[in-house]
């Protein structure tokens, strides 16, 4: 075989890189944690990972060491100001894993992005111009259906919702169906939910019975691991780092990596 043929052979194989929005319009569910650990965990199974931060607190940036004052460019440059995304990217202490950090400009950028030519596009044509040097990008988006979301939810081809086991938690989940939704059928028509995760369990009755029906309405779409609360977890990102670097033989951090395994197919990228 020519070299010529090989090349094209192995891009063949390739799987064609995935782009996840993580999403939950209800707050406080471990969104951002879960965004930064599953991508920390896919990045052990040795697939190059891109974190997205577009939630203007810039949590997935400061939980994984960055520091945005220090920056000379964050995904606002990108949204707004047109800078290429490969000028935002910033390596992380974790091998294989990579962030688009934000600040706290992208606060208005909602109402920025409103007079803007094509501003639900912004992101995905960003990102097709970076996407072939990634096997994931994930989308760390706001708890709001602003455009920041909708950006997100434009540009991804899977979302991955975690839930927090508690009482109002499918209510927060109908919401988010009923918006993807309506972003699938003007902006996105192949956009659907791959993954939910159950997070920050308690073992309490409470807890248990959430698990049970949200594995009744939505089947195999439900992670088999289920992640704990854990004072580590919330610990973790105050280092600067995920829970998998932080206390990697943690329950919490286990949890992850079945998680990450499963959204990979059980396989590193040595092994396809």
């Amino acid at each position: 075989m020519s070299e010529k043929d090989q090349s094209v052979s192995e891009t063949e194989r390739r799987p064609l890189p995935r782009i996840i929005a993580f999403a939950n319009q209800k707050g406080g569910v471990g969104k951002t944690t879960t965004t930064i650990t599953v991508g920390a965990a896919l990045a052990e199974l040795e697939y190059r990972v891109l974190i997205i931060d577009l939630d203007p607190q810039g949590n997935a940036s400061t939980g994984l060491g960055i520091n945005s004052r220090d920056l000379e460019s964050t995904i606002y440059d990108v949204l707004l100001r047109g800078e290429k995304l490969e000028n935002c990217v910033e390596p992380t202490s974790i091998k294989n894993l990579f962030i688009a950090p934000s600040n706290l400009d992208l606060a208005g950028a909602d109402i920025e992005l409103v007079s803007e030519m094509g501003r639900e596009q912004r992101l995905k044509k960003a990102i097709e111009a970076i996407i072939d040097q990634y096997d994931y990008v994930l989308l760390d988006c706001p708890p709001s259906l602003g455009l920041l979301t909708i950006n997100g939810l434009t540009a991804a081809n899977e979302i991955f919702v975690p839930i927090q086991c508690e009482y109002f938690a499918l209510e927060g989940l109908g919401q988010l169906l009923r918006s993807v939704d309506r972003v699938s059928q003007v902006l996105n028509p192949t956009l659907q939910v791959s993954h939910i995760a159950l997070v920050m369990h308690t073992h309490t009755t409470l807890a248990d019975d959430v698990v049970r029906e949200v594995r009744e309405h939505f089947g195999d779409k439900v992670c088999k691991a289920v992640v704990p609360r854990s004072v580590r977890v919330a610990e973790a990102p105050s280092h600067g780092q995920p829970i998998t670097s932080f206390d990697p033989n943690s329950v919490a951090a286990k949890a992850y990596r079945e998680i990450a395994k499963e959204i990979s197919g059980g396989t590193s990228q040595r092994a396809r």
